[in-house]
């Protein structure tokens, strides 16, 4: 998956399966758009991304997460929930404000 840390006053991580890094998804008025560079960040491990969430969420980073895997990792760090995730195309996303 790609780790991209965008640091200012409160530090954004976005976190993407690779997979999907330049695609669009649309759904009625809502979309996802993974064709720009916010997203595209370093590739990292499962191990490599779990300590970069872990790290970011003890300084209240603000988290934007799209993709299975990266959804199946921040739930395993406690980062979001079921309940916080929605879904465009069936491509999973969650926006964390911690």
């Amino acid at each position: 998956m790609l780790v991209n840390i965008i640091k200012g006053h409160r530090n954004i991580v976005a976190i993407c399966d690779s997979d999907l890094i330049g695609k669009k998804f649309e759904q009625g008025k809502f979309q996802l758009d993974l064709t720009g560079n916010f997203f595209k960040g370093d590739e990292m491990s499962e191990k490599e991304t779990i300590q970069i969430m872990q790290n970011m969420k003890k300084e209240d980073a603000t988290f934007n997460i799209v993709g299975q895997k990266s959804i199946n990792i921040a739930i395993k760090t406690k980062i979001i929930s079921q309940k916080g995730i929605k879904k465009i195309q069936d491509v999973p996303f969650a926006l964390v404000l911690l």
